[in-house]
């Protein structure tokens, strides 16, 4: 999943062990996973009991107001269409 350096912020979605689907923005989304997986304790209290976490999307977003309505719109999301949101974004990075 390639990631455009020169983006300010991200919304990123990460498939939890149980399954699970936990949706966040951040500045820098390697880190961010790292802390999701317990790298430093600062993951979110949601992943904390559902480690390991994987990345399955992510999306550039210009600013922090545009990457939390993004978030927001995501989350407002049924499983069933971010799931798709995910397969979309797998299927355009592997043509």
């Amino acid at each position: 999943m390639p990631i455009a350096p020169d983006a300010a912020w991200w919304v990123y979605m990460l498939r939890c062990a149980d399954g699970s689907l936990y949706t966040g923005i951040t500045t820098d989304v390697a880190r961010r996973v790292v802390e999701h997986n317990g790298g430093s304790g600062t993951g979110a209290r949601y992943t904390r009991s559902r480690r390991p976490v994987q990345l399955v999307y992510v999306e550039a977003a210009a600013s922090r107001a545009e990457a939390a309505r993004r978030e927001a719109a995501i989350k407002r999301l049924d499983r069933t269409h971010k799931l798709a949101l995910c397969a979309s974004v797998r299927s355009s990075s592997s043509g």
